[in-house]
């Protein structure tokens, strides 16, 4: 047999098990460092069915968030407005736009707006819009400052909205709280960036935030 396989194959089984382990090794830490929510969600932007552009209505109109998302206040889910909200306007301004031509067709039918959905969370998540804002979190912390989009550019997901984003925001609230009045103020700034530490701590205290760090808080 030793002249058959040389000496230096008395080492190769050992060589593959490194080898082995090392590539188990590697694929292992890229999927962890790739396959999550970062890098396969961050920058989703779909093509939907009108160019609804948000720096244009909340920017520069200073449109309400909740004039269209309506129970973002009131309930866990963050409603889609109905052809009916958007023809509010549109029914006198740029009322013959083939952009809004959807718009138009829904109104008139009854069906509703086929709009792609971006942010979903996983089924075995449990997210409330409602106790979010309520304990001021503004849109911004998920959704990121959408008066800032460019001309002509659509909602995009800016946040990984990953397990481990939702933690750094329950384990430190008092670095992400703003005063209840600027919730919704896509303009405004954190009380901890504004160098209001000592008042957001204070806020935190007093609104009774203690957001769950358990699994059962958020898996139900």
């Amino acid at each position: 047999m030793s002249k058959v396989f040389p000496k230096s194959a008395n080492g190769l089984p050992l060589q593959i098990v490194l080898f082995v382990i090392v590539l188990g090794g590697l694929a292992t830490a890229g999927a962890n460092y790739y396959f999550t929510p970062k890098y396969t969600r961050v920058g989703y932007a779909p093509v939907q069915p009108v160019p609804f552009n948000h720096a244009l209505h909340t920017g520069q109109l200073g449109l309400d968030c909740r004039y269209c998302h309506t129970a973002v206040d009131k309930g866990p889910h963050s409603t889609v407005p109905a052809a009916q909200t958007c023809m509010n306007c549109h029914s006198t301004i740029k009322k013959d736009s083939p952009l809004l031509a959807p718009v138009r067709a829904s109104f008139e039918s009854g069906d509703p707006v086929p709009w792609v959905k971006i942010h979903q969370a996983p089924d075995f998540v449990y997210f409330n819009h409602a106790v979010h804002v309520a304990r001021g979190v503004s849109c911004i912390e998920c959704h990121g400052n959408l008066t800032q989009t460019a001309e002509g550019e659509t909602i995009a997901q800016r946040q990984s909205l990953s397990m481990s984003f939702c933690l750094d925001c329950h384990r430190d609230p008092a670095s992400r709280i703003r005063e209840a009045k600027d919730v919704f103020n896509l303009n405004s700034q954190r009380l901890a960036d504004q160098g209001k530490a000592d008042e957001a701590a204070k806020l935190v205290q007093h609104m009774k935030v203690n957001p769950p760090q358990s699994c059962s808080g958020c898996h139900r």
